[in-house]
């Protein structure tokens, strides 16, 4: 099966988080020589497969690629059945036809025929790691499963997460980390009171407005070549009781900062007390992720982008901007991550879909990433 049909039988399995729907099944079929084994737990199905290659009296290199069978749910107004896969011209659509089976379908098959060629294979772990959970909580997803290959002595040296990274064209796009997320609650206490007497009240709302642009939009660092400037984000505002004759006793805030290696949830704590020297409130800070960052000359990052260039015919940009991902889960584990995989312009939307070119290309581009790695190995003997 070429990518466009291992993908076809992908989408066909509704595995709407956490579900598996039996699809592990279908993909192990695919690289039958890899041994596998199951870490499930909470309802969260994971599975991890590998296959040694060559003899070798040191440790070889692993390789993995990594990424999720999840999708998130598809909503009303599709064209057709989101989880019958249909072509139509240079597209496929259906359910995660780029976030990610798309991803998954290029790395099987990519492995697959790797394995299959007459190229002599030097010492190398090639691995996979897949996941029922990324597009939830992940709570039981990948990062259980880097518990349990710590503990086996399996962790992988390098990985490549299949996410969706490019914007405009094929291969413009490697991701080489991710920004992290802090979420915040702010209450901010006043005295309720009519609001003829305003004297007698501590209107929250009017306590704010003072400070507003110093919260709203501001720029917590300055950024630097890799990521953007950490930046907090007002995302709710809700204060009084829908009257017009009553100020209210508290103001609720909500704001969230994706944040570089420069700014912690520390900075962002006493840059808000700084700001609101002198009133009365509560803040609740939640680290949900942390930054990371693999760098540019790295023998990955360098690998991929070599590849990309090859297959892709175009030099693509290291990037860290968008959300998060379990790349960022990996790298806490000491495992050197990049990303890179389809467009991204129709991710979670209506009426997905991927260009069946693309798809070519990422298998291709897989296909020369491994025969890189191995001709590292190859001159490293």
């Amino acid at each position: 099966m070429n990518p466009t049909e291992v993908l076809s039988k992908l989408v066909a399995y509704p595995t709407i988080t956490p579900q598996e729907c039996g699809i592990y099944e279908f993909i192990q079929s695919l690289v039958p020589d890899f041994k596998s084994f199951a870490i499930n737990e909470g309802g969260v199905k994971n599975l991890f497969l590998f296959k040694h290659l060559g003899e070798s009296e040191k440790k070889p290199l692993h390789f993995c690629f990594a990424g999720h069978i999840d999708v998130v749910p598809p909503g009303n107004g599709w064209q057709s059945d989101p989880f019958i896969p249909e072509l139509k011209g240079d597209y496929l659509y259906g359910r995660g036809t780029q976030d990610m089976k798309g991803g998954v379908s290029a790395f099987l098959c990519a492995l697959r025929d790797f394995l299959d060629s007459k190229i002599l294979q030097k010492p190398l772990i090639l691995s996979i790691l897949l996941t029922s959970d990324e597009e939830g909580k992940g709570t039981y997803g990948t990062q259980i499963v880097l518990q349990d290959l710590k503990q086996r002595g399996l962790l992988p040296d390098m990985a490549l997460v299949a996410e969706p990274t490019c914007e405009k064209k094929m291969g413009d796009t490697i991701k080489i980390g991710r920004r992290g997320s802090i979420n915040g609650v702010l209450n901010i206490k006043g005295i309720q009171g009519h609001v003829a007497y305003p004297e007698k009240c501590r209107n929250p709302i009017e306590l704010l407005g003072a400070r507003l642009g110093k919260l709203a939009g501001v720029n917590l660092d300055q950024g630097d070549q890799d990521f953007a400037p950490s930046k907090l984000v007002i995302t709710d505002i809700r204060g009084g009781m829908e009257v017009v004759n009553v100020t209210p006793a508290n103001l609720k805030l909500m704001f969230n900062v994706r944040n570089s290696t420069k700014t912690k949830l520390e900075d962002v704590r006493n840059y808000i007390c700084e700001v609101l020297d002198g009133l009365e409130y509560d803040l609740e800070l939640t680290q949900s992720s942390h930054p990371f960052l693999t760098s540019s000359s790295s023998f990955l990052a360098r690998s991929v982008q070599k590849a990309v260039s090859k297959t892709c015919f175009c030099e693509p940009t290291f990037s860290t901007s968008g959300g998060t991902s379990d790349a960022r889960l990996l790298s806490a584990f000491g495992v050197e991550v990049v990303e890179f995989g389809t467009l991204n312009d129709r991710i979670h939307s209506i009426d997905e879909r991927v260009n069946i070119k693309d798809l070519n290309l990422l298998y291709e581009t897989f296909l020369n990433l491994l025969h890189l790695l191995n001709e590292k190995e190859k001159n490293e003997e």
